[in-house]
């Protein structure tokens, strides 16, 4: 890949990104260039990966040709009114906040312009992301293939049609943050059963890693592997028992619907 990659705005997200592009050796940090208001943000990104940087949103849009607009939602219509003369007539412009349609996109930009809408998570931190991708029509095969392969370096990736992505907010963009309050319970429970907090952490982090990773490895349903470990009159059975008594299922599919719901009422 030859393109110049460019980010507004250089956050924990945006940071994500740009260290997996260096890292995978896509293309060399030279071809990639970060703008963001924080002087510190931008020292400490050069530093850890050798891309270009500069505070000016203008010598970003005018380097890139794909454009990463990695600012909070309610900066898009700003950034987008500053930089839209100045970006190239075949540049790809690629989102990554939530509420913020492909439709928005174009009406700020007042142009024919091609977007690829995607919602990626906080595990791209770690190179273990779950990103989905939605092009427009003016996004031809080769260069979402581009945007795909970019996605790659710190996440798996599913591309599908923009309705879907507000589900997928909830599923994949918010979901971590629900983990991680299930880690913390698991962990809590065993601190309150005598175990030292930082081993609680460490076993519970570990024991759901490990369990989504079954998942995906081995292809079983997850009620099947549930099934595995509940021995008949055991100590799992009992606490699935518990768990179901109390409502796990029906709070976390609440969860998801309150929300998409939001996501939704954020795209009007």
């Amino acid at each position: 890949m030859n393109k110049s990659i460019g980010f507004i705005g250089c956050g924990n997200m945006a940071s994500a990104i740009i260290k997996g592009i260096v890292k995978s050796e896509l293309i060399g940090s030279e071809k990639i260039i970060a703008s963001d208001p924080s002087g510190e943000k931008l020292n400490k990104i050069k530093e850890e990966t050798g891309i270009l940087t500069t505070n000016n949103n203008l010598e970003v849009a005018k380097f890139s040709k794909i454009l990463f607009l990695s600012v909070k939602p309610n900066k898009y219509k700003d950034v987008i009114y500053e930089i839209k003369d100045s970006i190239s007539d075949d540049a790809v412009i690629v989102t990554i906040a939530a509420g913020i349609s492909i439709k928005k996109i174009e009406e700020y930009f007042g142009k024919d312009i091609k977007v690829v809408r995607t919602m990626p998570n906080t595990p791209a931190l770690v190179s273990e992301g779950m990103s989905v991708l939605c092009p427009n029509e003016l996004v031809t095969k080769d260069e979402m293939e581009e945007v795909k392969n970019i996605f790659k370096c710190f996440s798996k990736i599913e591309v599908m049609e923009e309705p879907y992505i507000d589900i997928v907010t909830s599923l994949t963009g918010s979901s971590p943050a629900y983990v991680y309050m299930f880690i913390e319970a698991l962990a809590d429970g065993a601190v309150l059963m005598g175990l030292p907090r930082a081993k609680a952490y460490k076993m519970a982090a570990q024991a759901v890693y490990g369990s989504a990773k079954m998942v995906l490895e081995t292809g079983k349903h997850p009620g099947e592997l549930k099934d595995e470990v509940c021995s008949p009159g055991g100590t799992t059975i009992e606490a699935v028992y518990s768990l179901e008594k109390d409502g796990l299922r029906g709070a976390v599919i609440e969860a998801m619907k309150k929300c998409t719901e939001k996501a939704k009422k954020m795209n009007n």
